[in-house]
């Protein structure tokens, strides 16, 4: 079914109900979100703003953000979502490169573009408010202060429920260009199709069911794919109420928030649920009197049983899954996370599937995997033995991107000369279609051996020592250093000699490791490391 035709039955069936909202904010039901809607038409229209130009979004998360994104993709115009952390040089790059014509934005982004670097774009719009940052002309200025009028001329009698239609004829065309990185050069805008995203909110709503009356908190960043897809379309198409942050919340924000909106689903990152395992759990359960309560049978259940409760009510009391993406989940965490009969899972995608491209649901996920390849895609291991010998995970299917937006040779290299997308991961298989990622192939090390070395592999142990928080290991001449960032603070208070405890993480760490994957050395860093918007390392910066 197209998104489409799923967001204009919603919006007529929930006419009043809460569809978007700013936490402890503005908020819009449904019949507010179909006007406003309308309102943008009339705008788009009276500026001749045709099918298949562009809007770019570079704001950070708001209601207005959904409204924006439904307002243009409705009227097929193609959306350039741009993170806003992104600096300004990137952004009036990316906005220049995407040929754009409008964009909304938070006024401090604004102060600090450059119009003249953006030549196509005719009008510029506040995310706070909607209100006029920009026009590039008379006609645009007149459109924008005669709105109300243009709009009550078209709608005399009002704008209602049964007026709603939206175009479903338009499967294969362009919806979407989301820009994977911030880079002035070459940039890297992925195509994506109006079918790529009926194909995920389709699966979403097949496995993740929701309807009118649920809940959810949104703390991924809206111009990512996976917090576009899965905190902003999928919930909306089908009736809930999407709350938003507004900014990437401290754990005390996103807990209070959690309890008070109630949500019926997390969608994370590992990242996220390690650190509040390592903070609330872990200093509990790893005590020394509650390591030996943990082994016995029985008593060990009412424990875990007891956390899995604890953390729920801490979640809001609601939550019937937490699913997880972007990055592997670290293994000593997913083993208790088991043990407590956590309802968790981890899936897989990428920007250029639109973002899915394996999940399995919680009761049936397999331990250390990725889930199952979707509905709309096949996955295949590039290796002559999937089963037992690593290679590149490769997919196809109706989710696929059509390519690189203007790069011609990164589209070119991107998917294999029978048109499988290459997704530069390295992985296995199971039997029953479990997909297992061992690494990035742009990150696996070579060893003097000839043996394949995964850094996150490693990492996922020194990540177990007690008072670290992240690494990453990197070669420096066939040897393999582990550079740390420490919870130093807590270690001091705890009376550890943080040299000493270098060789104390390199000698845990490497009773675990075959000969070729031990570590020579340990580096402490000084702040946490860089983070891409899904919350993964940029490992590129640290050699």
């Amino acid at each position: 079914m197209h998104y489409f035709s799923r967001l204009e039955n919603t919006i007529k069936a929930n006419w009043e109900r809460l569809a978007l909202a700013n936490f402890r904010g503005e908020s819009f039901t449904y019949g507010d979100l179909a006007k406003q809607i309308a309102r943008f038409h009339v705008f788009f229209e009276t500026v001749g703003l045709k099918k298949g130009d562009k809007v770019a979004l570079c704001a950070k998360n708001s209601a207005r953000w959904g409204i924006t994104f439904f307002a243009a993709n409705t009227y097929e115009a193609v959306l350039v979502p741009i993170l806003a952390d992104f600096n300004p040089e990137a952004v009036n790059s990316l906005v220049d490169h995407s040929e754009s014509k409008v964009l909304l934005t938070d006024t401090d982004i604004w102060n600090k573009l450059d119009i003249t670097k953006m030549p196509t774009v005719q009008a510029i719009f506040s995310s706070s408010d909607f209100s006029l940052l920009y026009a590039a002309d008379a006609k645009v200025q007149e459109a924008c202060d005669k709105l109300d009028e243009l709009f009550e001329a078209k709608y005399p009698n009002g704008y209602t429920a049964e007026m709603v239609s939206f175009p479903t004829d338009n499967d294969t065309e362009l919806a979407i260009i989301n820009y994977t990185s911030g880079t002035t050069s070459a940039p890297k805008g992925v195509m994506l199709r109006y079918e790529c995203i009926s194909e995920n909110v389709s699966f979403g709503q097949k496995r993740l069911p929701t309807g009118p009356g649920e809940q959810l908190v949104s703390m991924l960043p809206m111009a990512h794919m996976y917090g576009m897809m899965f905190e902003l379309i999928y919930p909306v198409c089908n009736g809930a109420a999407v709350h938003y942050l507004g900014k990437t919340p401290t754990p005390a924000l996103l807990l209070g928030a959690m309890k008070e909106v109630k949500p019926y689903l997390i969608i994370t990152v590992p990242l996220v649920m390690e650190k509040i395992f390592k903070s609330k759990v872990a200093p509990i359960i790893k005590k020394p009197a509650m390591k030996v309560l943990c082994a016995i049978p029985g008593v060990n259940q009412l424990i875990f049983k007891k956390v899995r409760k604890s953390l729920l009510e801490a979640f809001g009391g609601g939550v019937r899954e937490i699913v997880m993406g972007g990055a592997a989940l670290n293994p000593e965490v997913e083993k208790w996370f088991r043990r407590f009969k956590l309802p968790f899972t981890v899936g897989y995608g990428m920007t250029e599937a639109a973002p899915l491209l394996a999940y399995e649901d919680w009761w049936e996920f397999a331990s250390k995997s990725c889930g199952k390849a979707v509905d709309s895609v096949e996955v295949r291991i590039d290796s002559d033995d999937p089963y037992k010998k690593v290679g590149e995970i490769q997919a196809k299917g109706n989710s696929i991107m059509s390519g690189y937006y203007k790069n011609e040779e990164a589209t070119n290299a991107a998917f294999t000369a029978d048109g499988w997308l290459r997704t530069g991961d390295l992985g296995l298989l199971d039997k029953k279609g479990n997909i297992y990622i061992k690494g990035r192939s742009k990150n696996m090390i070579l060893s003097a051996n000839g043996q394949n070395i995964y850094p996150e592999e490693i990492e996922a142990e020194v990540n177990n020592q007690p008072y670290v928080v992240e690494s990453v290991v990197v070669d420096r001449g066939t040897k393999l250093v582990a550079l740390v960032y420490m919870d130093a603070e807590k270690a001091k208070s705890e009376g550890v000699d943080l040299e000493a405890y270098k060789k104390t993480i390199m000698s845990e760490v490497n009773l675990t490791m075959p000969a070729y994957s031990k570590l020579t050395m340990v580096e402490y860093m000084d702040q946490p490391f860089e983070k891409t918007p899904k919350m993964s390392i940029k490992r590129f910066m640290y050699k």
